[in-house]
C-alpha cells in the first residue's frame, strides 16, 4: 500500500523554482530518506508534503486521498505529523505537558475549554505511553526548556507521535548533535520503524544516519530529483557521488 504518492510538484516562487517536477512514492511501514546540498530544495519539498505551502504544479495524495490543495492543520488530522529543522517546543512547559497538548489534539480537544475526567484520563495515559517509547518517562516533570539539545529533539518527536500519525516526517533530526547524541536519536527512530512499524520520511545530512536507517534514499539537487534508489544503489551512482557524497566525503 503506498501510503505516500507525490506526482510531478514544481514549487516556484515568483522566478525561483524552488522544487522541479519531483515524484516520490512510500510504501507503508518505509523509512526514506531525502538527501542532497545545501538549497537542494529538500525542506520546501517537505513544506509540500506537510501542507505549509501549496504545489504550483502536480498533486500529492496521502493513503489514495488527493490532499493537494489541503492546509496543513487537515493533513495532520489526516494522519501527517512532522519535526522542524528548528525543534519547535514548548520551552517554558514540562515535557508531560508538551506531549500531552498534542495528545488532547489527537484525541479532537484542541478547541473544547473542557474534557471530562474519563477523557482527561485517557490523554493522560497516552502521553505516559508515548514518553515511554522515546525514552523520556524519566525526564517527564523537567521543562523541555532546561533539557539538553538532543532530548528536545526527543520532545518534538515525542510531541509528533503523540497525534497518531501513520505518516511522520522528520527534518534533520540530528541537526546540531554531538556523536552520543545522534546514536539516541537514530536509535530511537530505528525503533518506531523496525520495531514499530512507523512509516517515516526523513531529510538528513549525516550520511551515517541515512546510510544507517534508510530502506530507500531520494536524492535532490538545485530542485529536482537526481536519483532514487537503495542505500547501495545510491552509494554506486555516479552522479550523486560527484553531486554531493562525493563532496561530503
Amino acid at each position: 500500500m503506498n501510503v505516500l504518492e507525490v506526482r510531478s510538484v514544481t514549487k516556484r516562487f515568483g522566478n525561483l523554482v524552488a522544487v522541479r517536477d519531483v515524484s516520490l512514492t512510500v510504501q507503508k511501514g518505509e523509512l526514506r530518506a531525502i538527501i542532497g546540498p545545501n538549497g537542494a530544495g529538500k525542506t520546501t519539498f517537505f513544506n509540500l508534503i506537510s501542507g505549509f505551502f501549496p504545489p504550483t504544479a502536480g498533486t500529492i495524495a496521502f493513503e489514495g486521498r488527493d490532499i493537494t490543495a489541503l492546509p496543513a492543520h487537515r493533513r495532520v488530522v489526516l494522519g501527517i505529523a512532522r519535526t522542524f529543522q528548528i525543534t519547535e517546543i514548548f520551552p517554558e512547559l514540562s515535557v508531560f505537558e508538551n506531549v500531552r497538548i498534542s495528545s488532547e489534539v489527537a484525541d479532537g480537544h484542541r478547541l473544547r475549554p473542557w474534557i471530562s475526567r474519563t477523557e482527561k484520563a485517557r490523554v493522560c495515559r497516552d502521553a505516559e505511553e508515548t514518553l515511554a517509547l522515546t525514552g523520556l518517562s524519566a525526564k517527564s516533570d523537567r521543562l523541555v526548556g532546561e533539557l539538553a539539545h538532543g532530548d528536545q529533539r526527543a520532545a518534538e518527536i515525542a510531541m509528533a507521535l503523540a497525534l497518531r500519525p501513520r505518516l511522520l516526517l522528520l527534518d534533520e533530526p540530528t541537526a546540531g548533535m554531538g556523536d552520543q547524541e545522534t546514536y539516541e536519536i537514530t536509535q530511537l527512530i530505528r525503533r518506531l520503524h523496525r520495531d514499530r512499524n512507523f512509516t517515516i520520511v526523513l531529510i538528513e545530512h549525516d550520511m551515517r544516519v541515512v546510510f544507517h536507517l534508510a530502506d530507500r534514499i531520494t536524492v535532490l539537487d538545485q530542485g529536482s530529483l537526481l536519483a532514487d534508489g537503495t542505500p547501495q544503489e545510491i552509494n554506486a551512482n555516479e552522479a550523486v557521488q560527484a553531486a554531493y557524497l562525493g563532496n561530503a566525503a
